[in-house]
């Protein structure tokens, strides 16, 4: 009897942490039929005269026609997509990680380490205007929320528990970045 009390509360953690509760799939649903990445290489903010665009200003209804749904929820809205899910969790190629949002630079590959979460990890961001910080006090607990410089996208949360030079670990979600390789 403890033991299905204790995984009926780790099951019950498990979804409120990682957004579960009201979402369009389970923790069990198939990778086929969760909601897809953008898969295109021609993102919206390359578009537009991104620096030139008041992000303050930007409406919902222009956010849920140029993100995905999965976008939308987790960078509008404050969500989490599943961990081991990501389209970038792997992705060692040399470039930039940008915000999905509004293509603002975010992190440099190279500060790109396994963390063994389920989420991309950095230690560093690209330059102190790349993310600001807030109080995330959610789920009964207390974290560093992690948003996006320029759009105020919510990226993840930033820990405490990150290799050296920083000691920082800033666990994205992938679907808030983009990838732009780099020649050198």
């Amino acid at each position: 009897m403890r033991n299905k009390v204790i995984s009926l509360f780790s099951l019950l953690v498990l979804c409120s942490v990682f957004g579960c509760k009201g979402s369009s799939y389970s923790l069990h649903a198939s990778p086929s039929k969760m909601p897809q990445t953008r898969t295109k290489q021609t993102y919206h903010w390359q578009k537009m005269n991104a620096k030139g665009v008041d992000w303050k200003k930007v409406k919902a209804s222009y956010w849920k026609k140029h993100l995905s749904p999965l976008a939308f929820r987790v960078c509008r809205q404050a969500g989490t997509e599943r961990p081991f899910t990501g389209k970038h969790l792997h992705n060692k190629k040399k470039g930039l990680f940008v915000c999905s949002s509004c293509g603002h630079v975010l992190f440099d590959a190279k500060t790109k380490f396994r963390s063994g979460t389920g989420w991309p990890s950095f230690y560093d961001v690209y330059n102190k205007k790349s993310v600001k910080l807030h109080t995330d006090t959610s789920y009964g607990m207390t974290r560093t929320e992690v948003v996006c410089g320029r759009c105020k996208a919510h990226l993840g949360h930033v820990f405490k528990d990150g290799p050296k030079p920083t000691g920082l670990r800033y666990c994205m979600n992938s679907v808030c970045l983009d990838h732009i390789p780099t020649k050198k």
